[in-house]
């Protein structure tokens, strides 16, 4: 186990200790007509989870605030820890988060406990699919009913960027952007000065997160490990996003900020500048 990750073995393992929490953070992302259309994963958790697993509805309110700069906006913290509390995770609880998608929706909830001051709190390598590749058993129905606890959330504000933060770093060389999306997207319009690094390319083809030599030189070759630079990660919607933040603070990095509103918020304001490559 690393510092933010858990291998399937390992979680198998301890699944059952009084203080474990495993939540399931699955959402689904599609593309119609070039409009994003989200749906909650909870019909897929009633259909198969991980044993004793409860599910975070992303997409609702606690976890989302729908009026903010994007739609997938970070919750306010008290909102996020009453959600957290009434799922049964309180302050002295060990988090395992994991998705049945592309893992990118468990680094989101990773980052949202990590936002709000809970550092335990961990990714499942390689997500549901991982899980289930490695010969662990799933359940189906609902999640059992915990009693409510008590999350104390412990906001950190330099772990995030707003709109006028990432305006300030296109002429601030102590600032690297990082955008997250596929290098298409990237070239059809960026922000000015971001670097690219596809999320996906952070993943084997197993789904777990590559190691940590491979992602060195992803990361170095962008300038992401120079000391002397913050990283800022932006996306779509800020949710990418939380991969680039999550592998860097897995090679060390924990002072990583993610723009929550990301391309969503900047293209708002048609007088704010995309670069094409």
């Amino acid at each position: 186990m690393t510092a933010n990750r858990v291998s399937a073995a390992e979680l198998a393992a301890r699944l059952g200790e009084p203080r474990l929490r495993v939540v399931d953070a699955t959402v689904f992302l599609s593309f119609v007509g070039g409009q994003a259309q989200i749906e909650s994963g909870s019909a897929a958790f009633r259909a198969e989870h991980i044993p004793g697993a409860t599910f975070a509805d992303l997409t609702a309110p606690g976890f989302t605030d729908h009026g903010g700069e994007a739609p997938f906006a970070a919750a306010a913290p008290d909102d996020f820890a009453a959600a957290v509390g009434a799922l049964g995770i309180g302050d002295r609880d060990t988090v395992v988060v994991y998705d049945a998608v592309n893992g990118i929706w468990a680094t989101r909830l990773w980052w949202q406990f990590q936002l709000e001051g809970h550092d335990d709190v961990l990714v499942l390598d390689g997500g549901l699919a991982g899980w289930k590749a490695a010969g662990h058993p799933t359940e189906a129905g609902e999640a059992a009913a915990r009693e409510a606890a008590v999350f104390t959330a412990q906001h950190r504000p330099e772990r995030l960027a707003s709109t006028e933060d990432v305006l300030a770093a296109t002429q601030d060389g102590r600032v690297l952007l990082i955008e997250a999306l596929d290098a298409p997207l990237y070239d059809r319009g960026h922000i000015p000065s971001a670097v690219n690094v596809p999320a996906g390319t952070l993943y084997g083809a197993d789904g777990a997160l590559k190691p940590l030599g491979e992602l060195r030189d992803i990361f170095a070759a962008v300038g992401a490990l120079d000391p002397d630079v913050r990283p800022v990660a932006y996306c779509g919607g800020g949710i990418a996003a939380t991969a680039v933040t999550f592998a860097l603070q897995e090679l060390g990095r924990s002072d990583v900020a993610v723009y929550d509103g990301s391309k969503n918020a900047w293209t708002a304001d048609p007088s704010r500048p995309l670069v094409t490559s």
